[in-house]
């Protein structure tokens, strides 16, 4: 069964939002590799865990948007 415009909708908007913690996460790595070479190893750690926990909400967001493409998450109507 096709998607409705609105499901169609919620999947693309979690998509999205998993994709921008994915490259919001890419920089935060980035920052934390400079930080480190700059001898500041406590902050780059702290962008780490932030980077991981950025990770694992892209992981949700990514399992949310396939349970709504299997039908298991349906947007209500307004």
């Amino acid at each position: 069964m096709p998607l409705t415009k609105p499901n169609q909708q919620l999947r693309r908007d979690l998509k999205e939002a998993a994709a921008l913690l994915k490259w919001a996460g890419v920089d935060l790595m980035q920052a934390a590799v400079r930080l480190s070479e700059a001898g500041e190893e406590d902050e780059a750690k702290e962008l780490l865990k932030i980077a991981a926990s950025y990770q694992d909400a892209e992981d949700k967001l990514a399992g949310y948007a396939d349970e709504v493409k299997a039908g298991r998450v349906v947007r209500a109507q307004p």
